[in-house]
This record gives C-alpha cells, sequence and structure tokens, in this order.
C-alpha cells in the first residue's frame, strides 16, 4: 500500500485558511464604540423594569425603611412579600437548644430547618437528624381579601428570642404592622424533647378571607439511620390518634393514603426515632399519605419514607390561634411516659390487641429490669431461659401428644394399608382409634396455639426495643441491627452482601427441633403435607428471613430453640416412658368409650357419607 504523504501544495492552502480566518475575526469584532452603546442600552432596560416596579409596588407599600433604588431590596420585597401587605425582613437563622436538642428555625418560612439529636448517632457515627438539607416543610396557605394566595413558606419572620425562667422561647412574626402579624412561638425545655408550638394572628381578619379555609401542610422524608435500610423501612410508618383514643396507621409496606377526622395528634416515625405533631384542638379532617421510598437494600439510600398531612385550620372571629407541641426524640417508652397527658407511648409499634399488652406491660418492664444489672445480651438469654421454663408444661403436653401419635403409629399404618381405596372408611377407622385410645390428633396443636401470644409479642418486641439500640454482645456490635462475620463481594437476592451468624445458628436449632418433633410423626396422619418439606423449608427461611434483622431477635430464637430442645430430651428421658404410655392407650382401649355430642355427630355425619356413596 502506498504510504500517503503530507506535501507542499497542501501545506501552503492550510496556511491560506488559517491567514482568511484571522483576517475574518479581526474585521467582525466591535468597536469600543458599539461596546458602549451596548452597555447603554442594558443600562436602560434595568431602568425601565425597575420603575415599572416601583409604580406596583409604591401605592401599598407602608415601610420607608426599603430604598426603592436598590435592586436587591426589591427582589426581596418581591419574592417574600408578593404584594400580599406583610413588610419584607432579612435571611437568618435562629438556634433553639437544650441538653439533648439542637433546633434551627429560619427566618423564611419561621418553619425549622434543622433537629438534631445530641445525644444519639447513627449506625456509622453521623449525629442522628430529623430534619436537614431541605428534607421537612411546614406551611401555612391562605387567601387573602383580594383573592391573592400566601404560603407562609415565602414568608419572612422576625425572630425574638427570649428567657422565661429556664425555658428558651423564640417568637417569630411575620409582620403587616406592629399591631397585625402572624407568629409563630416556639418553646422549649430543659431536657426535654417535647417543644411548645403555637400558631396565632393577631389583626388579620382583615387581611385573610374567612370564607376560605387555612390549611395546615406538613410534609417530611425520613432520613436512613439504619444499617439495614429494608429493616429499618418495616418500622417506619405513620401513625395518628384521634380524638376518642383510636391509633390508626398507614400501610408499613406500601405507599398509602387516607382522609381521616379529629386527629389529635401525628407521628412521622423513622424506626427508633419520631417526628410527632400534637395540637390541643383536634384537626376535623385530615389527608394523610405515606410514600415509600425504598426500593432495595443499598447504601446509597438517603430517605426511607416520605410523608404528607394537609389539614384545614378553623379560624376564631377571623383569626387563627393553634396551641401544638413537636416531639423530635427517641421512640423510646421511657421517654415517651413523660408524656402520659398527650398519650404519645401509644406510636410505639407493640402489636394489637393482647399480643401488645403483654409486649408493652410485661416483656418491655421485666427486660428493663434484667438490663439494669446484666449485659443486654446476657439480659435476651436469661429472659428466653425464664420465658421457656415458664412455657414448658406446655411443651410437656405438645411432647406427650407426639408420643401418643407415635405409639399408635403402626396400628394408623395398618389402617391406611387396609383402607387406601376407600379414604372415607380410612378416615373413619383412624377417628375410632383416637377415640378408644384416648388420643386427640388436636391436642399437639392446642399447646402450640397457646405459645403464639407469646411468641409474636418477642417478635415485636426485639425490633423495637430502644434499649438495644447500639448495645453490643459477644460478636454482634448492635443488637437492633443485624450481626456481620463476613462481608460479601457481590448480593444475594432476599439474603444480603453479608453473613449473619445468630441466623446461622437459630437455623440450625430449629432444624434440630423439628427433626425432634415433625421428624418422628411424618407419615402419622392420612392427608398431611409433606413434612419433610417443611422441616426443610423452616430453617432456610429463618436463615434468609433473619439476615437483616436485628440480632437480638436471632439471638433470642437461637437460644429458645436451645433450651426447647433439652427440655424435651428431659422429658423424654426423665418423664415419659413410652412403654407406659402404650400400656395406658391399650388399657383405655379396653374401657368402653363414651362419645360426647361432637364426636357422635361426626360419627353419624360419616356413616350417612358413606351409605350414600354405596347406594351411587
Amino acid at each position: 500500500m502506498e504510504e500517503k504523504k503530507l506535501d507542499l501544495n497542501s501545506i501552503i492552502g492550510f496556511v491560506l485558511i488559517f491567514g482568511i480566518l484571522l483576517f475574518w475575526f479581526y474585521q467582525n469584532q466591535p468597536t469600543p464604540e458599539e461596546i458602549e452603546a451596548q452597555k447603554a442600552k442594558i443600562e436602560q432596560q434595568q431602568e425601565a423594569e425597575i420603575s415599572e416596579e416601583q409604580e406596583v409596588i409604591a401605592p401599598v407599600l407602608e415601610t420607608p425603611e426599603l430604598d426603592l433604588q436598590d435592586s436587591t431590596a426589591l427582589a426581596n420585597y418581591r419574592n417574600t412579600v408578593g404584594g400580599f401587605g406583610f413588610t419584607p425582613a432579612e435571611e437568618g437563622i435562629t438556634v433553639l437548644e437544650n441538653d439533648v436538642l439542637y433546633l434551627e428555625i429560619s427566618n423564611r418560612g419561621g418553619q425549622i430547618t434543622q433537629a438534631r439529636l445530641k445525644e444519639f448517632v447513627t449506625y456509622d457515627s453521623i449525629p442522628v437528624y430529623l430534619i436537614k438539607d431541605g428534607n421537612a416543610l411546614f406551611d401555612l396557605n391562605f387567601t387573602t381579601n383580594d383573592n391573592r394566595v400566601l404560603n407562609t413558606k415565602d414568608l419572612f419572620f422576625e425572630p425574638s428570642l427570649s428567657k422565661e425562667g429556664n425555658n428558651s422561647v423564640l417568637s417569630m412574626k411575620a409582620k403587616v404592622s406592629s399591631q397585625q402579624f402572624l407568629e409563630y412561638r416556639y418553646e422549649i425545655k430543659p431536657g426535654e424533647y417535647l417543644l411548645g408550638f403555637t400558631v396565632r394572628s393577631q389583626g388579620l381578619n382583615g387581611v385573610i378571607n374567612g370564607s376560605r379555609p387555612v390549611t395546615l401542610n406538613w410534609k417530611l422524608k425520613g432520613i436512613r439511620h439504619n444499617k439495614s435500610v429494608q429493616y429499618g423501612n418495616r418500622y417506619t410508618r405513620l401513625t395518628y390518634n384521634h380524638e376518642g383514643g383510636k391509633i390508626s396507621k398507614l400501610s408499613e409496606s406500601s405507599d398509602d393514603e387516607e382522609t381521616e377526622e379529629d386527629i389529635k395528634w401525628l407521628s412521622y416515625r423513622q424506626h427508633f426515632f419520631s417526628s410527632i405533631l400534637t395540637t390541643n384542638t383536634p384537626f376535623k379532617t385530615a389527608e394523610l399519605s405515606s410514600k415509600n421510598l425504598v426500593e432495595e437494600e443499598s447504601k446509597e439510600v438517603r430517605f426511607t419514607k416520605e410523608y404528607t398531612t394537609v389539614a384545614p385550620l378553623e379560624l376564631e372571629g377571623g383569626e387563627l390561634s393553634y396551641a401544638m407541641n413537636w416531639y423530635y426524640g427517641p421512640t423510646d417508652i421511657d421517654v415517651l411516659e413523660q408524656y402520659k397527658d398527650l398519650g404519645l407511648v401509644e406510636s410505639i409499634p407493640y402489636g394489637w390487641g393482647i399480643f401488645g399488652w403483654i409486649n408493652r406491660h410485661i416483656f418491655t418492664p421485666f427486660y428493663g429490669f434484667l438490663s439494669s444489672f446484666l449485659p443486654y445480651g446476657l439480659a435476651i438469654v436469661v429472659m428466653t431461659i425464664l420465658v421457656r421454663l415458664l412455657m414448658s408444661p406446655v411443651t410437656y403436653k405438645s411432647y406427650l401428644s407426639q408420643a401418643k401419635m407415635k405409639v399408635l403409629k403402626p396400628e394408623i399404618t395398618e389402617i391406611n394399608e387396609k383402607y387406601k381405596d376407600n379414604a372415607m372408611k380410612k378416615q373413619q377407622e383412624t377417628m375410632k382409634l383416637y377415640n378408644k385410645a384416648g388420643v386427640s390428633p388436636m391436642s399437639g396443636c392446642v399447646p402450640a396455639l397457646l405459645q403464639l401470644p407469646i411468641f409474636y409479642a418477642l417478635f415485636m418486641f426485639f425490633p423495637t426495643s430502644f434499649a438495644l439500640r447500639q448495645k453490643s454482645f459477644l460478636w454482634a456490635e448492635d443488637l437492633s441491627s443485624y450481626d456481620t462475620i463476613a462481608q460479601l463481594p457481590f448480593s444475594i437476592p432476599f439474603y444480603g452482601d453479608h453473613v449473619s451468624l445468630f441466623p446461622i445458628l437459630a437455623s440450625i436449632a430449629i432444624f434440630i427441633y423439628m427433626m425432634m418433633t415433625t421428624g418422628q410423626n411424618m407419615q402419622t396422619q392420612p392427608g398431611m403435607p409433606n413434612m419433610k418439606f417443611i422441616m426443610y423449608l423452616s430453617p432456610l427461611m429463618m436463615l434468609f428471613f433473619f439476615n437483616n434483622y436485628a440480632s437480638g431477635l436471632s439471638l433470642y430464637y437461637f437460644v429458645s430453640n436451645l433450651i426447647t430442645i433439652f427440655i424435651m430430651l428431659a422429658i423424654k428421658r426423665f418423664i415419659l416412658d413410652e412403654d407406659k404410655i402404650h400400656a395406658q392407650i391399650q388399657l383405655n382401649k379396653a374401657k368402653p368409650k363414651k362419645e360426647n355430642r361432637f364426636q357422635r355427630k361426626m360419627r353419624e355425619m360419616m356413616e350417612q357419607a358413606e351409605q350414600q356413596k354405596k347406594n351411587r
């Protein structure tokens, strides 16, 4: 192939083109006179715009301090007042704090723009913020008498900080004049997470259009505080209290919205921390919404849920007057019980009905007592041992039923073979055998059902117990979060990118327990599902499901199943004798057995069904 080279003609051509371009740029650059003329034209346009603003603003402006020739002041007036009659003010932040809570309140909107809890940090040692970087909004929307819409988030409030005894008081006023204003009043007490908050107006009955409602709009995006964002999001929820005391909630797993009546307080819970708004004058109606912001487990996720409340406020004599409270603090029973008159402790998700009652009034104070003198992990072990010992009579009843079924297994197998082609007859003979032997197939299920309230209460206790937060035990750094013994270079669906040891130990214990119980009775009863499959599936589900759950919960399941195994071994070796059980069953079979009404009815129904089958 011939090599291409740059010849002399090509070089001359490039030089001529470059020279022509330089000459063209030189001929078309503006002269100094043209530059000055352009500047003058721009200045004339700016003066014309300022003149137009003066003509619009001057007739209604009552504040001589505003310089109409100052474009910055005009912009401030236009952006913050909009011609509604409120006097302009300056940008600024006022700090309101005590020994546990740090707040920043902005002049723009008079709202809290930062709420930091001084005594707590997140899983990665960052201070716990409930409000930060514009994740929250508190706004009042109303219409003026000249039918203009006003949002307080666009107004500038004048701050005035003072002391009333040991309390700090911040008055934020958006003024029309010295005697006409809208005020947000904040009051904070030493050592408290509850902040007094009053919304009132004075002299605005001639400004606010009373025929249209004043609307409160409160929004917040929950900031992530947990190592596992999906786990924390399960306990992140909008909860609200009706005036009659009824507690309601929006969905914790999906987007949800409701329109409710007579709301006394609203809680935007972020698992272990809550932002709560209470009101002495219940909101007659409120539109509530919750939006899930978490799609998958990721370290990049910053927010969990987005909450919104829209509630109309009533006017009294054309004026606003609402006494409220803000709570920014831990979802901790020891703290929330300080405000019993407000009922804020009901925002803790203990569970419903009897389960919640057991959790709140038995397990929570009992664990608090144990952890007052024991390490937190050891307190879980001790509490689990005591609960299992307390439930040991129920375990005994369950195991006794299993032992009886094991003794009857050969006879049941014989019935199954004899009537394998006649399901109805097989069921009849099986029930007769149970009746003669004095054995009920349901006797093993009833004890298990009796234990359900205890198990479910404990299932809700560990993930929501604030006392476990950031408390370590053995290799677990935080009992309220998952433990990690190995970090994976990839993420397994439904499992995660780490390996937790406590769920592995709990899964092994569950497998051994099921081998001791389910394994020996797999094929005892006809019509039962494949119990062998369930025996392997349950530990596997435990392994995957709890890998991102609180290590305290996995520790409880591990210890609980381990103790149950030892109790069952002790019952089998030292208490129950299968030979005696077999002899007792044979004795029962020899005795005439009187049928109760239910048994007689079942027998008659089965006989009628068998006769109808023969007739057909």
